[in-house]
């Protein structure tokens, strides 16, 4: 009997959540911008979004939303949309001048930063392409239900370390006074990464 390839699995969520996207993008520059627990936040809605395509992929509702096109297409132009809404609204704050905000002088809102990162984990396309390689090469035929929520815990586990690690690594004084120097640069860089990715969503699919 086939047994469960944990240290590819856990190799490979390591390497392609990890890797710079869109949740990654707004999980550091929340966190630079409006500190820790705007970004914690953030982070928190992209892990239930992580979570519930880990499911879905795990008990086979990943494959039934993939060969359904039209829902996927949805998907798909939803997500570009979003990523090109957070271009021009970073491209707008790049323009602005001044200092940012002290984030300490409100409390960060739980509905703006949680839903937004939710959103942005729900309507990424790949996220689901993702999980449905994974799971189908890392997984025997014979996995049985025990083996597979234990797959699901350790790709969860995997996620939290990253876009957890990611909220407290981007929030350290130092960094958002690097940030605070420079972030009109930081913005325009942001603007550019989510353009480039909504566009390369929008026009390219899922082949790529």
């Amino acid at each position: 009997m086939a047994e469960v390839n944990y240290l590819f699995i856990t190799i490979a969520a390591f390497i392609a959540i990890g890797s710079p996207g869109p949740a990654t993008l707004a999980i550091s520059g929340a966190s630079m911008s409006r500190g820790r627990k705007e970004g914690l936040l953030l982070a928190l809605g992209v892990l239930t979004g992580s979570l519930f395509w880990s499911i879905s992929a795990a008990f086979g509702l990943g494959t039934l939303l993939y060969t359904n096109a039209w829902l996927f297409e949805i998907l798909r132009y939803l997500g570009a949309l979003y990523l090109l809404f957070l271009a021009h609204r970073a491209f707008r704050s790049a323009l602005t001048k001044g200092d940012v905000k002290d984030s300490n002088s409100r409390q960060p809102s739980f509905e703006h930063a949680y839903f937004r990162g939710l959103f942005i984990h729900l309507s990424n396309p790949k996220a689901i392409v993702f999980f449905g390689s994974l799971y189908s090469v890392g997984l025997p035929n014979s996995v049985t239900t025990e083996e597979l929520l234990l797959v699901i815990s350790t790709v969860g586990i995997v996620s939290s370390i990253i876009f957890i690690g990611y909220s407290f690594l981007f929030s350290i004084p130092k960094v958002r006074f690097i940030y605070s120097g420079s972030r009109r640069v930081f913005e325009s860089v942001f603007a550019a990464l989510f353009g480039v990715a909504g566009v390369k969503i929008l026009v390219g699919g899922l082949d790529r």
